[in-house]
């Protein structure tokens, strides 16, 4: 939630996995491939006026295997695909660490701890205990969990997998389109405050 307490419901999304077919390290922009029905539905949710976050580890920069300006050329890429179908990401949010690689090895952004989710919310006027994290990693269920959001798993990527590990009850749709429906449908049976 952002510093006065007040904000807007947001629906923060993991990336590899859930937007993009699962590809390890992927920062090439001809390796891009979407996942059906993400791009329709990020743009529901831009014309329900919900802020739409992408929060994303990105070990792969810890690991020496791509640098920052690499990833920004992709996201750069994923914007320009987007804006072509109507849609926008009104954020890009990425951990550039890992535990075991790098010079930062302890850091308050990589999930499961929810540090991109809190800047976010402070930059976007979010009120996260409003909001959905939307993942195929157990480390998504629990960034939401930290700060008091809604997590919800979807099964691509490595959400099948992912299910066998949780030991809470967790919201689960096929797929990252279908979970987004599901929200646009409760934001509109609900009254706003």
């Amino acid at each position: 939630m952002n510093a006065d307490g007040a904000g807007r419901p947001a629906v923060f999304l993991d990336r590899d996995g859930t937007l993009n077919v699962e590809k390890n390290y992927l920062y090439r922009i001809e390796d891009w491939e979407w996942i059906p029905g993400c791009v329709e539905a990020i743009a529901e949710l831009n014309a329900a006026g919900v802020p739409v976050i992408v929060v994303t580890n990105q070990a792969g920069i810890a690991r020496g295997l791509y640098t920052e300006a690499d990833l920004f050329r992709l996201h750069e890429f994923v914007g320009s695909e987007l804006a072509r179908a109507g849609a926008r990401v009104d954020g890009f949010y990425h951990c550039p660490h890992h535990p075991d690689f790098g010079d930062r090895l302890d850091c308050d952004c990589r999930k499961p701890r929810p540090g991109m989710l809190r800047r976010a919310a402070d930059e976007h006027g979010i009120d996260l205990t409003r909001s959905w994290v939307i993942g195929d990693r157990e480390t998504d269920v629990e960034a939401a969990l930290a700060c008091g959001a809604r997590p919800v798993l979807v099964e691509t990527g490595y959400g099948a997998r992912t299910r066998a590990l949780l030991t809470r009850p967790v919201e689960q749709f096929p797929s990252a389109a279908q979970a987004i429906s599901g929200i646009l449908n409760r934001l509109r049976d609900t009254p706003a405050s």
